[in-house]
């Protein structure tokens, strides 16, 4: 099964990663940013472009030590490689023309990140006004848990293909690759747009999107989350 199936929802398709200094998206920032966009060609959808860019902290800032063993991004590579936060953000409106699907796994997190960067400097509107598809959720309705993107590259055979490494472009080569099998799998992904799910212990996580519907999900496959009984 292809991906045309996403084909009535969008001209083109946008796989983005984030990298940040922490994970409170109005105290920590983005220190990289990562995304492949992929436009249609007949029924298919081919890459067209790759973006991979350092950011620059804001000010005197500094990578805590534990973030940059996860990631190997250092001060000196974001201080010396990064582009600012404004150049970010005419990228984001280079990337985000009209009827783009955007997509990530654990969208939610980056997109909480690319909200207020865009409220500081840029324009929301280049979010608010796209289809949304959190891969995540999607995973978490076929797989038993762990949900890392790991478990999915794992449980979809891509280990010799791609890797889950902590940098934003190597994660997004993954999700591009999970996104493909999770169409040969079954033929739903468009029943995802704009629904993400959550864990109903600790609620969503950061602001909800207005135009996303969020609806608890467990951590065992069972009913599909756009057949649960109050979604609408």
């Amino acid at each position: 099964m292809s991906l045309s199936q996403l084909k009535n929802y969008c001209d083109s398709v946008v796989i983005l990663d984030t990298e940040t200094s922490g994970l409170s998206f109005t105290g920590d920032e983005i220190i990289e940013f990562s995304a492949v966009k992929l436009v249609w060609k007949g029924d298919e959808l081919r890459t067209v472009s790759e973006i991979d860019e350092f950011i620059k902290l804001s000010g005197n800032r500094r990578l805590d030590p534990k973030i940059t063993a996860l990631t190997h991004i250092t001060d000196e590579m974001l201080r010396e490689e990064g582009i600012s936060k404004q150049a970010l953000c005419v990228i984001l409106a280079q990337l985000l023309t009209p009827r783009t699907l955007i997509v990530a796994y654990n969208a939610q997190f980056d997109l909480m990140f690319l909200f207020y960067l865009l409220q500081r400097y840029g324009d929301v509107g280049l979010l608010r006004n796209q289809p949304k598809l959190d891969l995540l959720t999607v995973y978490k309705d076929r797989f038993a848990y762990p949900h890392k993107l790991c478990n999915a590259i794992e449980n979809y055979g891509l280990s010799d293909k791609v890797s889950n490494s902590h940098r934003a472009i190597d994660d997004v080569k993954a999700t591009v690759a999970v996104m493909r099998e999770m169409a040969k799998q079954k033929a739903d992904l468009e029943k995802y747009i704009d629904l993400f799910g959550y864990n109903a212990k600790y609620g969503v996580s950061g602001k909800r999107i207005s135009s996303v519907r969020y609806v608890p999900q467990g951590f065992e496959p069972g009913i599909p989350l756009y057949e649960k009984e109050g979604y609408r």
